[in-house]
């Protein structure tokens, strides 16, 4: 080791030791005698978060007891504010039908109170997938204009990031009513609509696919508009869908299928969607075998030059559901 290595050691001697990793604490659920504790004695904002504690963990006994507690902590009559925090916590005790026999005790009268109390009711029906109870509190939402309900922006759950994920209350009207048996109201209540562009396209779609076994002619009348205001949008991804929604109702009911598989190979060559073509190509009536080889060909090398890989992702917002080609 030479004399120039010597103020190298002496930095080294006088750095200070490096701190040790910082050990993540071990997270443990309440211990049993804070939870007995809270069961006994706690009121309604210590009884909510042994709930959520509870849930976190899975301890389903804990669950019981505390739901139990909180059916019983603040009995009627109470104020708003008491009826409101004993129903969120309920729910926080995933105890949707309970929290809707707390609200019961309580019948607010217009404005912010009913509106809070409303929206409290339709997640705990939604939670307990109560449909008819679900679709009733929006429409009360509503209060007879469903127009409403389409900058209504609910919260239905919550990304890994912990950012709330929304719909329209609209929607959600549309789908209660459907997960209840009532396409008719459904298409009623999405035809109540008023936001433009992508979202009224698709809203449009679906209500063509609803009304295609009861009403052909106007189903293909809403498709062609839905159609129009994806491309009015440039949203190609939901146009594609509306075009194989299109070409699947006209294989359904024994229709022309020739112009809506068509309009879909010129869109899907269009944006080069070569996956779509290879589909087309595999159900076609004239089928090409070349071609459907040399599109296979450019599928397996997605990184080559026309390869998929170039198309990037589409928006999967874009589009209610995904629509497979039909085979005739």
């Amino acid at each position: 080791m030479g004399l120039s290595s010597l103020p190298l050691l002496f930095l080294l001697a006088a750095a200070p030791p490096l701190a040790p990793a910082p050990v993540e604490p071990v997270v443990l659920p309440m211990s049993k005698e804070a939870f007995e504790t809270v069961l006994e004695d706690g009121g309604i904002p210590q009884l909510s978060a042994a709930c959520a504690d509870a849930d976190r963990f899975g301890l389903q006994e804990r669950l019981r007891l505390l739901r139990d507690r909180l059916m019983l902590v603040a009995p009627a009559p109470q104020p708003f504010a008491v009826v409101m925090a004993n129903a969120r916590a309920l729910m926080a005790c995933k105890a949707p039908d309970s929290t809707q026999i707390v609200l019961s005790r309580f019948g607010p009268g217009p404005g912010s109170q009913r509106r809070e109390w409303l929206l409290l009711s339709w997640q705990a029906a939604s939670a307990a997938l109560d449909q008819d109870r679900a679709v009733l509190a929006l429409r009360r939402l509503a209060d007879g204009d469903l127009t409403r309900l389409d900058p209504e922006m609910l919260i239905v759950g919550y990304s890994d990031d912990g950012l709330p994920l929304t719909r329209s209350a609209l929607d959600l009207l549309a789908n209660h009513e459907l997960a209840a048996g009532r396409p008719e109201e459904a298409v009623t209540v999405l035809l109540a609509g008023r936001t433009p562009g992508v979202v009224a396209s698709r809203r449009l779609g679906q209500v063509a696919e609803l009304l295609a076994p009861l009403d052909p002619d106007r189903s293909d009348l809403l498709l062609e508009s839905a159609l129009d205001q994806a491309a009015a949008e440039q949203a190609w991804g939901l146009a594609e869908d509306l075009l194989r929604l299109q070409l699947r109702l006209a294989l359904q009911q024994g229709g022309d299928a020739d112009r809506p598989r068509e309009r879909l190979r010129r869109l899907a060559s269009r944006v080069d969607d070569r996956l779509t073509l290879l589909e087309l190509e595999q159900i076609s009536p004239d089928l090409d075998p070349q071609r459907l080889q040399d599109l296979e060909d450019q599928l397996r090398s997605p990184r080559a030059p026309g390869g998929h890989a170039s198309l990037g992702e589409s928006d999967s917002s874009e589009a209610p559901a995904s629509n497979p080609l039909p085979t005739p």
